[in-house]
């Protein structure tokens, strides 16, 4: 006899497969054009969706048959991640409506603003080239207060979707937002942060080494004592990013590139061709478009399309290459799998193969043979090359421990004084001094905290995952790394994309390199030697 949730599985997706297509298709539409029609259409439709998910009669069924030892292994799965999909939208209708309408708007608010420096809007792109570039220090500070221009703009929307998302965990028996959302994604709060502790520990003295050197350096650029550096002396809005220096400055090396052609040249000399993908994309900057990076898959299946904002420089370089990773994933899930599989193993698992591209860029062997960097040049950064590496690494890293204790502290208590909280953090993690008086909504101006909640410790694990699987390919696929060889491609496509969400993500891990999830691998390659 057939198992009723076989039939309660098939008729779910008849229900919802249409209709997410519809809502990722309204977003990208949203996305490009900063459309308030547009973004009121995806949240039409994504409260459309939510409610499916809403229904406790069917949360309960499926509550039921997660207990249930009888489900073949294909059936279990898929019940284990519908029950997941149903518990975090357990909410009333007029929740659904507001939230739904609020992301809209607050979706809007992002890809529409535009940051004034000297009277004039300016992009993101063109803010950026200030902190890269511009060597006035009062300049540099303009314009890093004109990109937190936003938080202001947003802050009121966010707050009040904070609380919401609290209300419904606290609804379905959580503490907060926080732990309801790591259980979704199958992580625990306790082993997580243990992790991250950990990780804190073994970066700190690396990082403030690399950073004092740093320092110094950009004390001689601007002519400036340590003490009177302040955030906007760096290379970027948040210091997630390394500055070029006077030995490791890439950013030449792509000023006559085409990125588009060097990315699919990259793609295709791994065996994975990126061609429709990119014939899907929208990649250049526009007036009223999202100025930020992401990879989407529309369909679970065949139409996975990225959206960029490319400059000729290396950090969209590796932008390119890093949302291309996550579509090559997409675009090779086994079309065989059950849709409701057909999705990555974990959003850190893609993550980590976005990262393992976009690490490229400064890679000596990939800036020699694909991107026909001169050997002079080559010679001449090469002494610094590992060496920045870790630096960009451990950059990352110490901001994504911003991120990911000021998200937890945010939903634990939503009413404290979040302005100061943030810098907070930034000082003890990054090490930057706070500018003085400044009590502004600095943390509402990152779009992830309204818009992607409780994602970024998913780029802390993607990177010692993207480590993990490197050392594989080194010792087992080809010596230089995820580069040069379709055999690269063949064992991602084999070994990883075509598991879809079969298993749980540290399963899949350990199917796909041949050991567990370890820090060791990211260490060897970016702390120890730092």
């Amino acid at each position: 006899m057939t198992h009723p949730a076989h039939q309660f599985i098939e008729q779910h997706i008849e229900r919802v497969q249409a209709l997410e297509r519809d809502v990722a298709l309204a977003y990208w539409e949203a996305a490009l054009t900063g459309s308030e029609a547009a973004a009121k259409r995806r949240a039409e439709l994504s409260a459309r969706l939510t409610k499916i998910y809403a229904n406790p009669e069917e949360f309960a069924r499926l509550s039921e048959w997660r207990e249930d030892g009888t489900l073949d292994e294909l059936t279990a799965r898929q019940v284990e991640l519908l029950y997941r999909a149903y518990l975090g939208n357990q909410k009333d209708e007029a929740t659904i409506e507001r939230m739904s309408n609020l992301e809209a708007e607050v979706e809007v608010a992002y890809s529409t603003f535009r940051g004034v420096l000297d009277g004039e809007k300016k992009t993101n792109n063109e803010l950026r080239k200030v902190l890269t570039d511009d060597n006035d220090s009062e300049k540099r500070k303009r314009a890093w207060e004109a990109s937190k221009d936003v938080g202001p703009v947003v802050r009121d929307r966010v707050l009040e979707l904070v609380t919401l998302r609290n209300k419904v965990a606290r609804d379905a028996g959580y503490p907060d937002y926080y732990h309801l959302s790591l259980f979704l994604q199958e992580l625990d709060v306790t082993e997580l942060f243990t992790l991250l502790d950990d990780l804190e520990q073994q970066t700190r003295e690396p990082f403030r080494k690399a950073k004092n050197q740093l320092d110094a350096h950009l004390c001689k650029r601007f002519d400036v004592r340590c003490d009177e550096l302040r955030p906007w002396h760096y290379a970027d809005f948040f210091f997630q990013d390394a500055p070029s220096n006077d030995e490791v400055d890439l950013y030449p090396f792509f000023r006559d590139k085409d990125l588009v052609a060097l990315a699919t040249q990259t793609y295709d000399e791994i065996g994975l061709d990126v061609r429709d993908i990119l014939s899907r994309s929208d990649l250049y900057p526009k007036d009223g478009k999202d100025q930020h990076a992401f990879c989407i898959n529309t369909n679970r299946a065949d139409d996975v399309r990225v959206l960029c904002n490319l400059e000729p420089d290396e950090s969209w370089m590796a932008t390119l290459l890093h949302e291309l990773g996550h579509g090559v994933y997409d675009e090779n899930l086994d079309a065989d799998l059950p849709w409701t599989l057909r999705e990555p193993a974990h959003t850190l698992l893609t993550e980590a193969i976005a990262m393992i591209m976009g690490r490229l860029t400064k890679d000596q062997h990939w800036l020699r043979t694909t991107a026909g960097v001169a050997s002079e040049d080559i010679d001449r950064i090469m002494p610094h090359l590992r060496q920045y590496s870790s630096l960009a690494m451990l950059i990352f890293v110490r901001w994504c421990l911003v991120m990911t204790y000021f998200e937890r502290d945010l939903y634990a208590n939503p009413k404290q004084d979040l302005n100061t909280l943030w810098w907070d953090y930034v000082e003890r993690f990054q090490m930057l001094r706070r500018p003085e008086g400044r009590d502004m909504p600095d943390w509402a101006s990152k779009l992830h905290i309204a818009l992607a909640p409780v994602y970024y410790h998913n780029y802390l694990l993607g990177e010692m995952v993207a480590s993990q699987i490197h050392h594989y390919i080194t010792k087992h696929v080809t010596p230089v790394g995820a580069q040069g060889s379709p055999k690269v491609g063949q064992y991602l496509r084999d070994r990883l994309f075509r598991l879809g969400a079969r298993y749980p993500w540290n399963q899949t891990i350990e199917m796909v390199t041949d050991e567990p999830l370890t820090s060791r691998h990211f260490s060897e390659q970016f702390v120890t030697q730092a």
